[in-house]
C-alpha cells in the first residue's frame, strides 16, 4: 500500500498470480462461465418461483449427472435467536436458489435437501450412495451447523456456499479450516451475487468430462478470484493518532483491568498483554443493576432517545433497564478497579441470571473511554484495552466479519458499536436503537459509522503472543435487516484471498479501530516479545 497526498492505492495480489492460477485450472474460461450467468438471468426472468421438494426428472444420460444441494440448517422456518435472526424465513431463499440451478443448467438433476447437523447429512450420504450423485453444493445457511464437514469426507467435489448474513461465521471458519488442511475436494463462494454462485457449480463441468475433484477445486479458485474486483484506490480523510510510546503503552496497561463475566464463578485469570484479568459472577452484576438510581436510569434513557436517529421496537420500559443495567456495569468497575468489562450476556440473559442487555451499556462505556465488550471474549477485550491505551483513547469495534467477493469488501458486524469512533473528545456519527438483531428482544445499537478513513482490524492471542492484523478502507454502511446492526462495508489492504485463511485458528471475532495502526503494532509487538501476523 502506499499512501500519497491522502490517497491509499490498494494492491491487489499481482495479475501474474492470478494468470498463473488461471493456467493451473484445467483451462476454464471466466468468458465462458460469465455466458452462463448471462443466460441463467434471462432464464430467471421467465421461470416461475416453486421450491423443489422433488427432483426435476430427466432422461438418457443427463439422468447421471446429479448433484445435491444440501441447506445446512436449524429448521426451514427458524425458531431460535441465531444469525440471520429469529423467525426468519428461508424458504423463498432456497426457491431462488433452485430455480436459478435448474434454469441455469438443464442438463443437470438437482436434489435439495435440509441438514441441521452431522447425523441428517449421513443419512443423505448414505441414499446418495444409491443415486450416483456427481458432487455436492453445500449452502451454510446457518453458522455452526457442521453439515459440510460429513459431505467434505465422502471425497466428491464440493462446493461449499455461504448465505451471507446468517451462515457467515460458519463458513469462514470451516473454509479457514479446509484451506489449513488442504482438503482437495472442497472449492468455496462467498459472494451476494448469484452470477457468481452459477459460475462456480459451471466447474462441475469438468468433472463431468473426466476430471478429478482437485481440478473442480482449481477452477472454482480461478473464477472466484475472476469474479472479485480489482482493487481501488480510494482518497481517505485525515486522521491523525498521538500514538504513545510502547513502554509508556505497556506501563497504562498493567494499571488497566478486565472484568469477565462468564458464569457465577469468581477468580483471577491469566494477565493478557500484561492486563489483569478478573472473573466476577453474574449475581454481582445483577445485584449492581437492582441498585441503579432510577432517577439516573431515565436521565440516561431519555438522552438516548433524544440522541439517537430513530428508537425501532423498543419501548421506554427497555431503555430505563439498559440503563440501569449500563450504571450498575460502571459501579462494579469502580469499585474494582477496573476500566474494561466483558459478559456472557445471552448466556446470562437466557439463564436469568441478569434482567437486562447490557448493549447499550456497552455503547456508552465505549463512547467515554472505557470498555464493554459483548460475549465475554477475552482476547477481543484485551484487544480493545490495548490499542485503546496505544491510541490514546479510541475506541475497538468488536465485529462478526462477512467478506464478500462481489463487492470485494469485509463487513464487520455486530449488534454494539461505539458512535465517538475517533474518542471521547471525537466527533459522533448517528446511531439507531434497535432490538438485539438474533432474539429481537432487548435494545442494541446499529451506528452508523464514517466512511472514507482508513481503519485497522486487530485480534490478540495471548498463548502464542500474536496480534492478527489487517486494513481496510471504510466505504459504507450496510442496512440489511439480516444479522447484526451495525455493518461497516470496507475494502481491505492487500489480497481478499489470503484474508479466507486464518479463521480456523483464530475464530470469528475481529476489532477494529479508525486510523492506521499498523506501524504502532509493530512497535509494542516488538517491543513486548510478540509477533503480528498480517491476514492480508
Amino acid at each position: 500500500m502506499i499512501l500519497l497526498n491522502n490517497t491509499y492505492i490498494v494492491m491487489k495480489e499481482s495479475d501474474i498470480r492470478n494468470n498463473d492460477r488461471q493456467k493451473r485450472s484445467a483451462g476454464v474460461s471466466r468468458r465462458g462461465f460469465l455466458s452462463a450467468c448471462g443466460a441463467c438471468a434471462a432464464c430467471l426472468a421467465l421461470k416461475p418461483e416453486t421450491f423443489l421438494t422433488s427432483p426435476v426428472k430427466l432422461t438418457g444420460q443427463e439422468r447421471r449427472a446429479r448433484i445435491r444441494v444440501l441447506y445446512s440448517l436449524h429448521a426451514p422456518v427458524q425458531v431460535q435467536p441465531d444469525w440471520p435472526n429469529i423467525g426468519f424465513d428461508f424458504n423463498p431463499v432456497m426457491e431462488r436458489i433452485n430455480n436459478s440451478l435448474v434454469c441455469s443448467f438443464p442438463e443437470y438433476e438437482f436434489l435439495p435437501a435440509l441438514a441441521s447437523g452431522q447425523k441428517e447429512a449421513e443419512k443423505i450420504i448414505q441414499q446418495d450412495e444409491k443415486e450416483n450423485i456427481l458432487g455436492y453444493i453445500v449452502y451454510q445457511m446457518n453458522c455452526w451447523n457442521r453439515v459440510v464437514q460429513t459431505v467434505a469426507g465422502t471425497g466428491k467435489p464440493v462446493l461449499y456456499a455461504d448465505f451471507q448474513y446468517a451462515g457467515s461465521g460458519g463458513f469462514l471458519v470451516y473454509t479457514a479450516t479446509f484451506l489449513d488442511n488442504s482438503t482437495p475436494n472442497v472449492g468455496f463462494v462467498a459472494s451476494s451475487k448469484m452470477e457468481d454462485v452459477i459460475a462456480a457449480v459451471s466447474c462441475f463441468n469438468i468433472v463431468k468430462n473426466g476430471g478429478s475433484a482437485a481440478d473442480f477445486v482449481k477452477a472454482t479458485e480461478c473464477v472466484r478470484i475472476g469474479s472479485t474486483p480489482a482493487a481501488r484506490n480510494y482518497s481517505v480523510y485525515n486522521n491523525e493518532i498521538r500514538f504513545l510510546s510502547p513502554g509508556e503503552c505497556s506501563r497504562k496497561l498493567s494499571n488497566s483491568r478486565i472484568l469477565a463475566v462468564r458464569d457465577q464463578s469468581a477468580g483471577m485469570a491469566d494477565p493478557v498483554m500484561g492486563i489483569p484479568v478478573e472473573y466476577i459472577p453474574f449475581s454481582e452484576i445483577n445485584d449492581a443493576w437492582k441498585r441503579a438510581d432510577k432517577d439516573k436510569s431515565a436521565e440516561i434513557a431519555k438522552g438516548w432517545q433524544r440522541s439517537a436517529l430513530e428508537v425501532i421496537e423498543v419501548d421506554y420500559d427497555t431503555l430505563l433497564t439498559s440503563a440501569a443495567m449500563y450504571l450498575g456495569m460502571k459501579e462494579v468497575l469502580k469499585k474494582r478497579g477496573a476500566d474494561a468489562i466483558t459478559m456472557n450476556c445471552l448466556g446470562g440473559f437466557y439463564g436469568g441470571h441478569i434482567h437486562a442487555y447490557p448493549c447499550l451499556g456497552f455503547h456508552e462505556l465505549c463512547n467515554e473511554g472505557l470498555v464493554g465488550a459483548c460475549e465475554c471474549d477475552i482476547s477481543s477485550t484485551a484487544t480493545m484495552v490495548t490499542f485503546k491505551t496505544l491510541t490514546g483513547g479510541r475506541p475497538g469495534f468488536i465485529s462478526d466479519p462477512v467478506i464478500n467477493t462481489a463487492k470485494r469488501q469485509i463487513i464487520y458486524a455486530h449488534c454494539v458499536a461505539p458512535n465517538r469512533i475517533f474518542g471521547p473528545s471525537g466527533k459522533t456519527n448517528p446511531f439507531r436503537i434497535m432490538t438485539h438483531s438474533e432474539d429481537r428482544a432487548g435494545a442494541s445499537v446499529q451506528s452508523i459509522l464514517p466512511v472514507n478513513y482508513m481503519t485497522t482490524t486487530l485480534e490478540m492471542n495471548n498463548q502464542r503472543k500474536e496480534i492478527l492484523m489487517h486494513r481496510a478502507v471504510a466505504l459504507d454502511n450496510d442496512p440489511d435487516d439480516r444479522a447484526c446492526r451495525t455493518k461497516l462495508c470496507a475494502e481491505p489492504v492487500g489480497d481478499i484471498e489470503k484474508l479466507f485463511t486464518m479463521w480456523g485458528k483464530w475464530g470469528w471475532h475481529r476489532v477494529t479501530f479508525y486510523g492506521d495502526l499498523k506501524e504502532p503494532a509493530y512497535a509494542l509487538a516488538d517491543a513486548t516479545g510478540w509477533k503480528v501476523i498480517e491476514e492480508a
